[in-house]
């Protein structure tokens, strides 16, 4: 329980850019487990990681600066689009959506990384 206390605090301590990297590379890791479990059949961990996964996009939704202009308006139209993805990949048991989040996700951290020199 300390460690997570510790994390937690880290967290909110952190360089907002970096946080930002951090939910993405946490998508990359939930949407292997959702790879993974679709692959083993196993229904309950697929919708579990499928749920976190959609999580971490509400949270990115939830940062986005409208007022700064239409880079966040793509940015949400994107999110909301890999959210609809993960959903019909949940009920298909389609692994070829998930790699395509997956790709769109790595394409996100790559440029994150060059915009922000992390």
């Amino acid at each position: 329980m300390g460690i997570e206390a510790y994390q937690q605090q880290n967290a909110v301590s952190d360089d907002p850019y970096l946080l930002i990297l951090k939910l993405y590379e946490g998508l990359l890791k939930y949407l292997s487990f959702v790879k993974s479990a679709m692959e083993n059949g196993d229904v309950e961990e697929k919708f579990t990681y499928i749920n976190k996964s959609v999580a971490i996009f509400d949270e990115l939704r939830n940062v986005l600066d409208f007022d700064g202009g239409d880079v966040s308006y793509y940015l949400d139209g994107l999110y909301l689009y890999q959210i609809e993805i993960l959903f019909s990949s949940g009920i298909d048991d389609n692994v070829n959506s998930i790699n395509q989040v997956m790709k769109v996700v790595q394409g996100l951290i790559d440029a994150w990384k060059d915009e922000t020199g992390l």
